[in-house]
């Protein structure tokens, strides 16, 4: 099953796909005779419906694509402005340094328990939507990342269940500003910039059921300059949550991006950053393909 968030009338509405086209989620879930007391729902409330109450739910957005009575209820994923499909999570963490190959071109110690920043929900974007450069900084960066999103409430998770914690997958790119982040040895200056975190392009569920050994690579105006698998992690997906849930309650929705491989901009030879007019592509495997052009903040 793979879950998106679209536009429809300036505001945010979740969605299923079905083949190439978008069936509306209130439609699908009325359908399943799901009850959510809403006529909007969003993905966190999908995610939280147990496993035969999704199979009815997807059951059910086939019936209402091949019926297709409405094309405010079904209609072309091409046709759709799609956004990030969690856009309202309590928390987004992400992982420095989690492959050793990126810690090792950085000139810094590979760390022994995971390194931890966050970004805010500001920062979410859609997987197509534009990357805005901002007027104060001139050292845009790329990060290509999995990230996950966690399906059921948790703390203290051991490692042997953290992935039963976890509702699905998506492609992140944590876009950085780089000089703004060394300005100082806290991050948040860096990385919490409106539309630094381009995901999707779908929220994958049921369909990965081990995410270290998915191939994953950042292309900036069809170059190839990140090219890895994630099974070069330190820290796998099931210990980064382990080790999160120790220190924090997990809730339905969290992102958690699980840190980005070698071949960053700033640590190339010269430097690559993001300019007016490139187009960024994240791709990983069994998931999916980001695609969002860089445009100037001309304000």
């Amino acid at each position: 099953m793979r879950l998106v968030t679209y536009e429809s009338n300036g505001n945010w509405r979740a969605g299923i796909i079905v083949d190439e086209d978008v069936v509306d989620s209130s439609i699908a879930a009325t359908a399943a005779d799901i009850d959510f007391d809403s006529d909007w729902i969003s993905n966190r409330q999908i995610i939280q419906l147990n496993a035969k109450q999704q199979s009815r739910f997807e059951r059910a957005a086939w019936d209402v694509a091949n019926a297709r009575n409405s094309d405010l209820d079904v209609f072309p994923i091409e046709n759709a402005r799609l956004g990030p499909p969690i856009p309202d999570p309590d928390k987004i963490i992400c992982l420095g340094l989690n492959y050793r190959s990126h810690a090792e071109e950085a000139g810094l110690a590979v760390p022994k328990v995971p390194l931890l920043f966050g970004k805010y929900r500001n920062t979410l974007n859609g997987p197509t939507s534009p990357i805005v450069l901002p007027s104060m900084s001139a050292e845009i960066d790329y990060e290509g990342e999995l990230a996950v999103v966690i399906g059921k409430r948790g703390k203290d998770i051991s490692v042997a269940s953290a992935l039963e914690h976890v509702a699905g997958y998506m492609a992140l790119n944590d876009v950085s500003a780089r000089d703004l982040q060394m300005r100082t040895g806290q991050w948040l200056s860096g990385k919490t910039l409106d539309t630094f975190a381009p995901c999707g392009p779908t929220l994958v569920i049921n369909e990965i059921n081990y995410p270290q050994n998915l191939n994953i690579s950042t292309r900036v105006n069809g170059q190839t300059l990140q090219q890895s698998n994630t099974r070069y992690m330190i820290f796998s997906v099931a210990e980064t949550i382990a080790y999160i849930s120790q220190l924090m309650t997990l809730e339905v929705g969290d992102i958690i991006a699980t840190g980005t491989p070698e071949g960053v901009g700033f640590k190339r030879n010269p430097p690559i950053f993001l300019r007016d007019g490139d187009v960024v592509e994240v791709e990983i495997e069994g998931i999916g393909t980001l695609k969002n052009p860089v445009i100037r903040n001309n304000q």
